[in-house]
């Protein structure tokens, strides 16, 4: 059977997964064959990462089998004392990491937390601010396509036309003129530091609730390399995956009390984390997934080391690092750089879209999306840019060097789209560049 790098995988070698091997034989060979695929390939999704062997464990526990539907204290179920220590534990450790004076572990998703948000502070057609779509905001910011942009009155703040950054100015103006209920704070494409002390005193001047979506820069955050947003919004939102490197899960921090509920909520009788539990459940969500609560305990406990600090640093040294290879070879890059993990690749001026450079680029092994850019005139499901990350190929161990060495591979194919000859050729020499590095989670062949 032919996998992802051209070569045959050995039968029956099982990997330490003599069950599954025996038991589903597709599902196993399919496993080792994306193993291959992350062994031999650039990881460059920014959303994506290499979860730990020990949060692998936990995800494939046996609290997989355990209904724990309620909170901790408050199931309806018997038998819960254990995993109301799991998620008590969980609860505590994302408090102490971030400074938090609630926490919701339970949201299957980011997308599902910021649901629930809504839920928690908003009546439908009240007006939200975020950043659009194609300007680095998120689907459930008020996007037309989205339930945040159709159960509410969606209210679009924008990048300054020159430096493609956050225009707070025009967002202070837009904000006293629509005064919107809910002002969103971040993204899934803004390479750039977010202002959380400008956002709250402008949330503040329009009785706005201030939530930040820190789900692409979460692990930056813990590693105090992107500023901290819970002391500045009300509600904190996040994955548990990507750059904090858990499971496939997301999370809620708040403040105990709402400082809006007499204006917002005066008939309400719960306070504002109260009002975000009822929301996660039982209005949205019924059971919560015990082994991603697990997996998500490990993954805060190995964040909590001081080797943790290092790595987010590494992460943003690697993305300025590509980032500078890059503008050396004579690319444009979204705002001219980046501040975080990520940098997006404006291919405005090419004639090729960017889903056409991204399956190019992933014949030759360097696995990156498609991605709308600031001004893009292509529709949403071709794009004009290309968005590339550094958290996945950071936690294999790649240096500064490396990222100059990805960049020649980038440009190697970039420059030479419909040559499939030297894309077969990147494919080979990204493979070796590949196998001198670790993969966490992989079991070593």
């Amino acid at each position: 059977m032919d996998n992802s790098a051209g070569g045959a995988i050995a039968q029956p070698d099982t990997y330490g997964r003599p069950h599954l091997a025996a038991v589903d034989s597709r599902v196993h060979e399919l496993l080792l064959r994306q193993e291959r695929q992350e062994r031999t390939t650039l990881k460059l999704i920014a959303s994506e990462n290499f979860a730990s062997s020990a949060v692998l464990e936990a995800t494939g526990s046996i609290f997989t089998n355990k209904y724990a539907e309620g909170y901790p204290g408050a199931r309806y179920y018997a038998g819960n004392e254990i995993v109301d220590e799991l998620e008590t534990l969980a609860i505590e450790r994302l408090k102490a990491l971030f400074g938090s004076e609630h926490a919701n572990v339970q949201p299957y998703s980011g997308s599902p937390a910021n649901q629930a948000v809504y839920r928690a502070l908003l009546s439908p057609r009240d007006k939200v601010m975020g950043l659009p779509l194609p300007e680095g905001g998120h689907l459930t910011h008020g996007w037309s396509v989205n339930f945040s942009g159709s159960d509410y009155q969606r209210v679009p703040y924008r990048l300054h036309e020159k430096t493609q950054q956050i225009d707070y100015d025009h967002l202070r103006e837009t904000a006293k003129r629509e005064r919107p209920k809910l002002i969103w704070v971040g993204g899934t494409a803004y390479p750039r530091i977010f202002d959380y002390a400008a956002m709250a005193e402008i949330a503040s001047e329009v009785n706005s609730y201030l939530v930040a979506d820190i789900a692409h820069i979460c692990g930056l955050v813990v590693a105090g390399v992107h500023p901290n947003p819970v002391s500045h919004c009300d509600v904190v939102t996040s994955t548990s995956h990507k750059s904090i490197r858990g499971p496939r899960g997301g999370f809620i921090l708040s403040r105990n009390e709402d400082r809006y509920q007499p204006l917002h909520h005066p008939k309400s009788k719960h306070n504002l984390a109260k009002r975000i539990d009822r929301a996660v459940f039982p209005l949205l969500q019924g059971g919560p997934h015990m082994n991603t609560i697990a997996a998500l305990a490990v993954a805060l406990q190995e964040a909590a080391n001081s080797s943790f600090r290092v790595y987010g640093q590494q992460i943003v040294h690697r993305a300025k690092a590509l980032a500078q290879a890059l503008l050396e070879r004579g690319y444009e890059l979204v705002t001219g750089g980046t501040d975080n993990h990520m940098l997006i690749l404006d291919l405005r001026d090419r004639s090729l879209s960017g889903k056409a450079y991204a399956e190019r680029l992933s014949r030759a092994g360097i696995i990156a999306n498609f991605n709308m850019v600031p001004g893009d005139r292509r529709h949403p499901a071709l794009t004009s840019g290309i968005r590339l990350g550094t958290p996945a190929v950071t936690s294999m161990g790649m240096r500064e060097t490396e990222m100059v060495q990805i960049a020649a591979f980038i440009d190697s194919v970039c420059r030479q789209p419909d040559d499939q000859e030297v894309h077969a050729s990147v494919r080979r020499d990204v493979a070796d560049f590949c196998t001198a590095f670790d993969v966490p989670g992989i079991p070593d062949r």
